[in-house]
Order: structure tokens, then sequence, then C-alpha cells
């Protein structure tokens, strides 16, 4: 992208990618918090060492939702789904699941537009522990209902809710579907 993801603007003057994405988790569920910087106003977690990718920072979204005495599962979502909806989001916060719920979009799990159960989330602690830094070895280490799209295509209402932007090109491909 050639820049910070989280700062792109979606729409001219409009929110910035981690602004939309706050906004749509603090109406889907309960907390909420950023892992990184501080982009969006939420209460934010740096993970250690900062940028060393979703797994780490998993964790230490974990452990910060722990200290707050959060014991339930937590939706994990990264910022760079310009048509992410709200109603995604809210499938996924209340699926009514014991397990993680992964969904899965052409044939491949998007570990991070997921929802995690709290045993699962413990994993990614130990992984990043012993020095992991793979979400293949999360996926790999627990039994997640991988959700194909006739499972979580109906409440996102957009095809492409779960299709990340990771360049320019893509973000213009993307921009700015429901919300």
């Amino acid at each position: 992208m050639g820049r910070d993801k989280a700062s792109v603007r979606v729409a001219p003057g409009g929110m910035s990618l981690a602004g939309r994405t706050a906004a749509l988790l603090t109406r889907a569920t309960f907390p909420v918090l950023e892992v990184g910087p501080g982009h969006t106003g939420l209460t934010a977690v740096i993970e250690e060492p900062p940028g060393a990718g979703p797994l780490v920072a998993i964790a230490a979204g974990w452990r910060r939702l722990e200290a707050l005495g959060w014991t339930g599962p937590a939706v994990v979502v990264a910022t760079d789904l310009p048509r992410l909806t709200n109603a995604l989001l809210v499938w996924l916060a209340t699926h009514p699941s014991s397990r993680s719920v992964v969904p899965v979009a052409g044939g491949v799990p998007q570990p991070l537009c997921a929802r995690y159960a709290a045993r699962d989330l413990g994993l990614a602690c130990e992984l990043t522990d012993r020095g992991s830094r793979a979400m293949r070895d999360l996926l790999g280490g627990i039994d997640a209902l991988l959700a194909g799209p006739e499972l979580w295509g109906p409440a996102a209402g957009d095809t492409e809710a779960l299709s990340d932007a990771d360049t320019p090109a893509d973000l213009a491909r993307l921009r700015m579907g429901p919300a």
C-alpha cells in the first residue's frame, strides 16, 4: 500500500480503514480494543515486539482482555477489509458454536476476520511464548468451525466482505461497500 493501511481513507474526506473497523466492531460486540499504536480512540495495546505479525497481535489482545476480566470468545478483525459489514461481525459475535468460527472465502480460511474461543486465544499466547509467529500454527492447533460462504454470506450481504486491500488497486476495486 506504500503506507500504514490503518490510516488510509476509504472515501474522500471519509473515515480511515481503522476508524471504520472500530466503528463496526463497537456496534457488533463488547469489549472492543485496538492492537496497535492507537489509530482509533479505542483502548489500545501494543504487541511485543511491535509489528511482529497477527499471531503476536492476537496474543497481546487476549492478554489485555483477560486483564480486564474478559473470559469469553473474541472477534478478531484486521483493519484492511473495506467491504466488511456490521451484519457479518454480528453473525460472528453471536454465533452459537462454542468453537472458534473462521469464515472461508475462495476456499481459504480467513483467520483475521474470525471469532476465537477463549481456549484458542490461550493457545495463541502459548504459541507466541514458544516463538511462533505463524497464524497457520494457531489454525492447525484448534478445532475451528470453518464456515463457508453459504453460512456467512447471507449475513454479510456482500460477497466481497472478506476481501482485503493490500494495494491501491485493491482499495480502488473494493472502495466502500455496504456498512
